[in-house]
């Protein structure tokens, strides 16, 4: 099979390359990027020669719509504004979808192609991330066990790095929106909007990360979870995060930046020309984006220490009584689970085992099939039940 990667060549595609590269059921991957110098890095890198490089501008619809005619699958790593003109470039070419997550809203819109994509026969799996993608997979899993569900609680913990450890290891314009878009929780049978970085709670994780402070994040699994589940009665459902993975004192400095405007999207007049201030803000954080080696574990030396830990606690009754889910995917020196949950992924949508329409992973993705796919790459996920004394 055929999988293309577009931004293939970025932070998070890179690892989705070299994880489909290793894999034995695909024969051909292409880094579809418009940076080739980035591109051949990376290619050079992962050295398959299953890897090749295709230019290409998701701007471009007819030729985009050419490059994915044929390929098994389409695995969209570029930052999520383009999610919707690339599934309806894999539409108009009959291939299967699937990325790493469209911030709630573009999720939403998403999920609206799912009649066109059903009745052209082709599927798509949305935000098949870390997170999104691993947690809904683990609530699927809880879920399947209970008669029915209260809440939804998700903890996506990170090792900080040092306090003057200033960098940004995925899509700048997405962790500028994370930063200050308000982020949506469902409580009480209806979505809501919250504050930024708010309703902070200390979590324990499993070792090596221990205790973290945890804040809300507007994320993507929040829009599918009570959805899918509704017919379980669920009353809760949030996302919360560390600081997405940044020293606290990186996050202070951007957020006093965009309390003065910095984050903003109307043009403003500088000395004679205009400017808009988020996209100044954007490529001023770029120069703090490590090289997308340091994503890319060597084959025969120390795989990098992500220090991750994706837990999903569902809460609900079986038989009358209360049960508790906990549900932990953690890897500390294997691949990070953004890049090599969406490759899996895209493989099962090349395999056609995934049915036509547009679906959250949560729908569609076995939980035990797809925890063991993980194990192969040090990923490993860990359940615990906890129940009333009998």
């Amino acid at each position: 099979m055929k999988i293309v990667v577009l931004g293939g060549a970025g932070k998070m595609g890179c690892i989705a390359v070299q994880d489909l590269a290793g894999d034995p059921r695909v024969k051909e991957v292409v880094i579809a990027d418009r940076e080739l110098g980035q591109a051949r890095v990376v290619a050079e890198f992962i050295g398959s020669p299953k890897v090749r490089i295709e230019a290409v501008d998701v701007a471009d619809p007819a030729a985009l719509t050419a490059l994915l005619r044929g390929a098994g699958a389409c695995l969209n790593a570029t930052v999520y504004y383009f999610n919707l003109p690339v599934m309806e470039a894999c539409l108009a070419a009959g291939v299967p979808y699937t990325d790493m997550g469209g911030l709630f809203h573009t999720t939403c819109k998403q999920l609206l192609l799912s009649d066109r994509y059903a009745e052209a026969g082709v599927s798509a799996v949305l935000g098949m991330g870390s997170a999104p993608g691993v947690p809904n997979v683990q609530a699927r899993y809880a879920s399947d066990r209970l008669d029915s569900v209260d809440s939804i609680r998700i903890y996506d913990g990170i090792k900080p790095p040092p306090p003057d450890d200033v960098r940004f290891t995925y899509a700048v314009p997405t962790i500028v929106d994370e930063l200050t878009l308000p982020p949506m929780v469902y409580r009480d049978g209806e979505f809501v909007a919250r504050e930024p970085l708010s309703e902070f709670e200390d979590y324990w994780f499993t070792p090596p990360l221990g205790l973290l402070p945890m804040h809300l994040s507007l994320h993507s699994e929040v829009a599918t979870l009570p959805v899918t589940f509704a017919d379980k009665g669920v009353r809760e459902c949030f996302f919360k995060i560390n600081y997405w993975g940044m020293a606290r004192e990186t996050v202070e400095k951007i957020r006093v930046l965009a309390d003065f405007g910095f984050a903003g999207r109307e043009p403003v007049m500088v000395k004679g020309q205009l400017v808009t201030p988020r996209d100044l803000l954007v490529t001023m954080m770029e120069a703090y984006v490590p090289p997308v080696t340091d994503f890319l574990a060597p084959a025969k030396s120390q795989p990098p220490d992500w220090g991750k830990e994706i837990v999903t606690e569902v809460r609900g009754k079986k038989d009358g009584r209360d049960v508790v889910y906990r549900l932990g995917t953690l890897t500390c020196k294997g691949a990070l689970p953004t890049g090599v949950a969406p490759a899996r992924a895209a493989i099962w949508l090349a395999e056609g085992r995934i049915p036509p329409g547009v679906h959250p992973p949560e729908a569609v993705i076995a939980p035990e099939p797809f925890f063991h796919e993980l194990e192969g790459r040090e990923i490993y996920t860990q359940v615990s039940v906890t129940r009333p004394v009998e």
